[in-house]
């Protein structure tokens, strides 16, 4: 019972991290805002399609591990200190239309 329990709350956690996942335009005001308004130290400006095409080229998964990695004067996260996956997903959208 206690491993059906914990298996329940495992896979409940899971499918939160998805249904409360945070919308693009508020990751980007709380936490990329900061470098990527301005283009600070080479970030690419939100909403400059051009900027961020040859970076959509290499897919979304490959931007969201450069992001967790982090590149060049962007720490790891970003600035973002709660974002999941899918949180990073929707910021790189909204940034790059």
């Amino acid at each position: 019972m206690k491993k059906l329990l914990a298996m329940t709350a495992v896979a409940a956690l899971a499918m939160s991290t998805n249904v409360f996942a945070q919308d693009g335009e508020a990751v980007y005001n709380k936490a990329c805002q900061v470098c990527h308004a301005m283009g600070v130290a080479g970030a690419p400006k939100a909403h400059d399609a051009a900027a961020w095409e040859p970076r959509l080229a290499q897919g979304l998964d490959t931007l969201v591990a450069t992001v967790k990695a982090g590149k060049n004067a962007m720490p790891p996260g970003g600035m973002c200190t709660d974002c999941t996956d899918e949180d990073y997903k929707n910021a790189i959208e909204f940034m790059s239309k």
